[in-house]
C-alpha cells in the first residue's frame, strides 16, 4: 500500500487530511453498526459527505480505509525525527516526535477503541493492519538510521509510508539498532495507551507516556520503590 496524499502543506493539504480522517471514521462507525462485510465504498463516501470518486483519490480499495488510521501522524513522526535538534539522543528524539502527535489519542479515544474492535472481528483486516504497521515501522527505522548517520542507502525522506516493493532489501540495508529502536518505540506507545485506557481519571496520558519512555531510557532497571519491596 502507498500513502497517496502528502502529510504536509497548507490549507489544501489540511483539507485533504480532514477528508481522509472523515472517511476512516465513517468506515469504522459503519463497520461497528453493520459489520465490515456489509459496508460498501458508496456507503462510506456518503457517510463522510463526499463522492465515491473522491474516496478513490485517497484509498485504493475499501479494505485499505480500515488500516490507514494514523497514517498522517506516522509520516509526521518520521519527519520530526529527522528535524530534531542534533544534540538529542535518538531515543529522546523519537520520544519527542511521538509526544507531539499523541494529543489525538486522548481526543479520539473512542474512535481508536472502535477501530480495534472492528479489526478484532475481521481477521482479514487485522492481517493487513499488521502488514501496514510493519511497513510503517521500517520507514521509521530508516529515518532513525538516517538521523544517526548510518541510514539505509535506499532511504528517501519522501518515501511513501507503505511502499513495499523492496522491503526485503531495505531491511537488509538497515543496522540492528535503528530497527530495534523503531520497534521498541512502537511497543512503548501501545503499552502506554493500554495502561492509560484502563486508568482514565487517575493519571493524564502524557504522564504515562513520559514514564514509559523514562523506563526505556533507564535501561528498564527496576524502579526504586519496587526494588525496595523485593518485587
Amino acid at each position: 500500500m502507498e500513502e497517496r496524499i502528502p502529510a504536509e502543506g497548507g490549507l489544501r493539504e489540511r483539507k485533504k487530511r480532514a477528508t481522509r480522517a472523515a472517511l476512516v471514521e465513517a468506515a469504522v462507525r459503519l463497520a461497528m453498526e453493520h459489520g465490515v462485510e456489509h459496508v460498501t465504498v458508496d456507503a462510506i463516501a456518503a457517510a463522510a459527505g463526499v463522492s465515491t470518486r473522491t474516496f478513490f483519490n485517497y484509498f485504493e480499495s475499501r479494505d485499505e480505509v480500515f488500516v490507514m488510521i494514523g497514517a498522517d501522524s506516522s509520516d509526521r513522526v518520521r519527519r520530526a525525527v529527522l528535524a530534531a535538534p542534533p544534540e538529542l539522543p535518538p531515543l529522546e528524539a523519537l520520544r519527542e516526535a511521538i509526544a507531539a502527535e499523541l494529543g489525538e489519542v486522548e481526543q479520539q479515544q473512542e474512535l481508536w477503541r472502535l477501530h480495534a474492535e472492528v479489526l478484532r472481528k475481521a481477521p482479514q483486516l487485522l492481517a493487513r493492519r499488521i502488514g501496514a504497521h510493519m511497513a510503517d515501522e521500517l520507514g521509521l527505522a530508516e529515518a532513525l538510521a538516517e538521523r544517526i548517520g548510518r541510514g539505509s542507502p535506499l532511504f528517501a525522506e519522501d518515501r511513501p509510508a507503505f511502499a513495499s516493493a523492496e522491503d526485503e532489501e531495505r531491511r537488509r540495508a538497515l543496522g540492528l539498532y535503528p530497527r530495534l529502536l523503531a520497534a521498541v518505540g512502537g511497543t512503548a506507545v501501545r503499552v502506554a495507551v493500554e495502561h492509560w485506557s484502563v486508568r482514565q481519571g487517575e493519571v493524564p496520558f502524557a504522564d504515562v507516556f513520559r514514564e514509559t519512555f523514562d523506563h526505556l531510557a533507564a535501561g528498564l532497571t527496576l524502579p526504586p520503590a519496587q526494588a525496595d519491596d523485593g518485587r
